[in-house]
C-alpha cells in the first residue's frame, strides 16, 4: 500500500509540474505576441517567471522548466543565466531541439552570429522540421552580411506558412541590400508580396524593386519599347510607385516617359480610360514623393495648365466631384492639388466624400498639404515662408509611409542590457532629445517602441516638423513633440534636461545660433548617454560640384534651379563625377536635393560635439559600433577620440560611419 501510495504521489506531482510548465508556456508566448501593451508582456513573463518557480521547486530537473527560464532570462538581458540554464536543460534531456535553437538565439544576442548558426544547425539536425531553427539560420547569415542566402531563407518560410513579422522583417532587410542583375519572376513575386504586406517600411525596398523593374522593361537597351497597354497592367509596377521611391535614373526616365504616355493618351481620346486610371493614380503618388522633381515638356504643361482652368470653372458651375475627378488625377501628376488656383474650394469636401480609389492621392496631394501648414502656423519659423512661391516651399524629407519593425522595449532596458548602466535610480518617464529628426521617422519609433519615454523632436525645416506632427497624430503616439530650433534652445535654456541626446541630421550653416556641443552639454545630467555617428553623409564629389555652381552663379533654392540642377546631372549621367550622387536615394526628391545643396551639414558641429566627448574627466564612451552593427573594443575608439580633439588627422574618426555611445560622468 505504501509504494501504492508513493507512486499515485509521484504521478500527481509529475501532472502537476507538467499544468504548471504549460501555463508557464502560454504567459511565455503571451510576453512575446506583440499583442498587447508592453506592460501587459512584462507582467505574463513575471506570470511565466513565477509558474517556472514552482515547477522547479517540485522539480529541479525538469528540462523543459529549465529552457524556457532561460528565455525569460535571456529576454531579461541575464545572458549568462540563460547559457548555463540552457546547457544545464540539455545536460539533463540531450539533443533538444528546442534547447540548440535557444543556445542559437542566445549566441545572436551576444553578437555572435555565426556561433548561432552552428546551434541552429545542431537543432535543424535534431528536429529537421523545426521552423524556429530555420528561421535562425536565417537571421544568423544576415548579421553575417550573407543576404542572398538568408533571403531564400525567408522565402522558404514564407512558402511554407511562417508568415511571422520577424521574417517579413528580416526578408525586407535583405531585399535591399541584393544585386539584382537579370529579370527574375521569383524575385517580382517577392517584391509584390512585400509590398503587399501591411505594416512594412515600403520605403526601403525602392532600390531592390527599381532594380526588378529595370531589368523587366529592359531599361539598358536603347531599343527597348514600352507599351501603356503593359504597364498599366503591370502589379509590380504600380505597387512600386504607390510605396517607394526607385533611385534609379533609368527608372526615373521610364516613370516620366509613361506620366507623358498617359497624358497624351488623354489627348488623343479626350478621356481617361478607366484601365488607365490605377497607374494614373499611382503616377500622381510618385510625383508627390519625388516633390514633383520629374520634368515635363511644354505641352504637357500646356495641356496641365488647360485641365487646371478646367477645374477652377467646373468648380464655379458646381459640378459635381465625379465630373472632375479625371482631370484632378492628370493634375496631380505633375504639381500639388494644394497649389493650384482652385484650391481653396477642394476644403468644401471631406477625404471621404471621395471615390476610395482617389483618397491616397487626394489625401497626399491637397489634405494632408492643409493639415501640415495649419501646424506650421503654430511657429515663428513660418514667417521665413510666406515670401517664397507656393512650388518652392521646401519639401519634407526623407518620404516615409511606415515605421521600421521593432519589438517593443524600454530605454531603461536598453541602457541596463546594451550599454550595461545603472538604472535603479532613474525616474519612470524619461526623456529623448533626437537632434536633426528630420522627417521623423527615427524619432517616431523611439517614441512608439520605448515605453518608458517622451520624445523632444528638433529640426531645422519646417516642413519636416510639420509633417512628422502630422504623422504621429495619424499614429495616435502622443509622447512626442516635434520642435524647431529656437524652442528646443528655449526649453534647455530654462533649465530643463534630457536622459539620452539622438544625434541625427546636423544643422547647417545657415543654423548660425545653434552649437550641437553647448546644447547637448547644457541638456545633459550626470548619466546621461549621447549617441551619435561620426560619418557625415552628402559628400560626395557630385554635390561639391553643384554647391559651387550655386555659390558661383547665386542660385536661388527653388523648384526651378532644382530641377536644372537635376536634369544636368541627368543629362551626364555617364559621367564618373556623377556616379556616387546618383546612387544616393536623395537626388530622387527634390526635398533631398535642396538638403544636400542649399543646406548640407556643417561638419564643424560635429567636430566640436567630438572634441567635448572626449574629455575623460566628463565623458565614457561606453559602447562602439561598425558600419555592420558589430561591437567594437572601446580602448581604441577612444585613443583615436582623442587623439582626433589634440589635432591628429591621420586617426580621424570622421567618415569612419561608427555609432559611439558616451555617457556624461557629472
Amino acid at each position: 500500500m505504501q509504494a501504492q501510495h508513493h507512486i499515485q504521489a509521484s504521478e500527481s506531482r509529475q501532472a502537476h509540474v507538467a499544468r504548471l510548465v504549460l501555463q508557464a508556456n502560454l504567459a511565455y508566448g503571451e510576453s512575446n505576441s506583440g499583442v498587447g501593451s508592453f506592460v501587459q508582456r512584462l507582467k505574463a513573463r513575471h506570470e511565466c517567471r513565477n509558474y517556472l518557480d514552482h515547477a522547479l521547486a517540485l522539480e529541479p530537473e525538469h528540462a523543459g522548466a529549465l529552457g524556457l527560464l532561460g528565455r525569460v532570462e535571456l529576454d531579461d538581458g541575464e545572458l549568462e543565466k540563460a547559457h548555463t540554464l540552457f546547457n544545464t536543460s540539455l545536460h539533463h534531456q540531450p539533443e533538444q531541439a528546442q534547447q540548440y535553437t535557444n543556445l542559437g538565439y542566445w549566441a545572436m544576442k551576444s553578437e555572435r552570429p555565426a556561433l548561432a548558426e552552428q546551434y541552429f544547425l545542431q537543432a535543424l539536425d535534431t528536429d529537421r522540421q523545426s521552423a524556429a531553427a530555420f528561421c535562425g539560420v536565417a537571421h544568423a547569415k544576415r548579421l553575417q552580411g550573407q543576404f542572398d542566402v538568408a533571403y531564400l531563407h525567408y522565402r522558404k518560410l514564407l512558402e511554407t506558412g511562417a508568415e511571422w513579422d520577424s521574417v517579413y522583417s528580416g526578408m525586407l532587410t535583405c531585399a535591399a541590400q541584393l544585386d539584382v542583375n537579370k529579370a527574375d519572376t521569383s524575385l517580382a513575386r517577392d517584391a509584390i508580396a512585400l509590398l503587399r504586406k501591411e505594416g512594412l517600411p515600403h520605403q526601403e525596398l525602392g532600390r531592390f524593386v527599381a532594380a526588378i523593374i529595370r531589368q523587366q522593361y529592359d531599361l539598358d537597351n536603347p531599343q527597348a519599347q514600352i507599351f501603356l497597354d503593359a504597364a498599366s497592367e503591370d502589379e509590380l509596377l504600380i505597387l512600386a510607385l504607390e510605396k517607394t521611391l526607385m533611385p534609379d535614373p533609368a527608372v526615373e526616365e521610364l516613370i516620366t516617359l509613361l506620366r507623358r504616355a498617359v497624358t497624351t493618351e488623354v489627348a488623343r481620346t479626350a478621356e481617361l480610360e478607366e484601365a488607365l486610371q490605377p497607374l494614373t493614380l499611382a503616377l500622381a503618388r510618385y510625383a508627390d514623393r519625388t516633390g514633383y522633381a520629374l520634368t515635363a515638356e511644354e505641352d504637357e504643361e500646356r495641356l496641365v495648365d488647360t485641365l487646371n482652368n478646367s477645374v477652377s470653372a467646373q468648380i464655379v458651375m458646381g459640378e459635381t466631384q465625379d465630373a472632375m475627378a479625371a482631370s484632378l488625377m492628370l493634375s496631380a501628376m505633375y504639381g500639388a492639388l494644394f497649389h493650384q488656383s482652385f484650391a481653396v474650394h477642394l476644403g468644401r469636401w471631406s477625404l471621404v466624400d471621395w471615390p476610395l480609389a482617389m483618397q491616397s492621392v487626394l489625401a497626399a496631394s491637397y489634405y494632408d498639404r492643409a493639415t501640415e501648414e495649419a501646424i506650421k502656423q503654430n511657429f515663428d519659423e513660418k514667417a521665413a515662408e510666406l515670401c517664397l512661391d507656393k512650388a518652392d516651399v521646401p519639401q519634407a524629407w526623407p518620404s516615409w509611409s511606415q515605421l521600421a519593425y521593432r519589438t517593443q522595449s524600454s530605454l531603461k532596458s536598453l541602457m541596463a542590457e546594451e550599454l550595461r548602466l545603472p538604472t535603479d535610480h532613474l525616474a519612470d518617464t524619461l526623456r529623448i532629445m533626437v537632434c536633426g529628426a528630420q522627417s521623423g521617422q527615427r524619432a517616431l519609433e523611439l517614441a512608439h517602441y520605448l515605453n518608458d519615454v517622451e520624445v523632444i523632436a528638433v529640426d531645422e525645416s519646417l516642413s519636416n516638423i510639420a509633417k512628422a506632427t502630422r504623422m504621429a497624430d495619424d499614429l495616435n503616439i502622443d509622447n512626442i513633440v516635434f520642435w524647431p530650433w529656437s524652442i528646443a534652445q528655449r526649453f534647455v535654456a530654462d533649465g530643463h534636461k534630457v536622459h539620452w541626446v539622438e544625434v541625427g541630421r546636423l544643422p547647417s550653416a545657415a543654423m548660425t545660433d545653434v552649437s550641437l556641443a553647448a546644447l547637448v552639454s547644457t541638456a545633459t545630467g550626470s548619466g546621461a548617454v549621447v549617441h551619435m555617428h561620426t560619418a557625415v553623409a552628402e559628400q560626395t564629389e557630385g554635390d561639391r560640384q553643384i554647391r559651387k555652381l550655386i555659390d558661383h552663379h547665386k542660385l536661388p533654392a527653388t523648384r526651378t534651379a532644382l530641377r536644372q540642377l537635376r536634369r544636368m546631372v541627368l543629362t551626364n549621367k555617364q559621367d564618373s563625377a556623377w556616379q556616387n550622387l546618383l546612387n544616393e536615394e536623395d537626388f530622387y526628391s527634390l526635398g533631398g536635393c535642396r538638403d544636400r545643396w542649399f543646406q548640407p551639414q556643417d561638419v564643424h558641429q560635429l567636430k566640436e560635439l567630438m572634441g567635448m566627448v572626449s574629455n575623460e574627466v566628463e565623458w565614457k564612451l561606453v559602447k562602439a559600433r561598425d558600419t555592420d552593427g558589430h561591437s567594437l573594443a572601446t580602448k581604441p575608439v577612444q585613443k583615436q577620440i582623442q587623439a582626433e580633439a589634440l589635432g591628429s588627422e591621420v586617426q580621424s574618426l570622421m567618415g569612419q560611419g561608427l555609432s559611439v555611445y558616451f555617457v556624461k560622468r557629472r
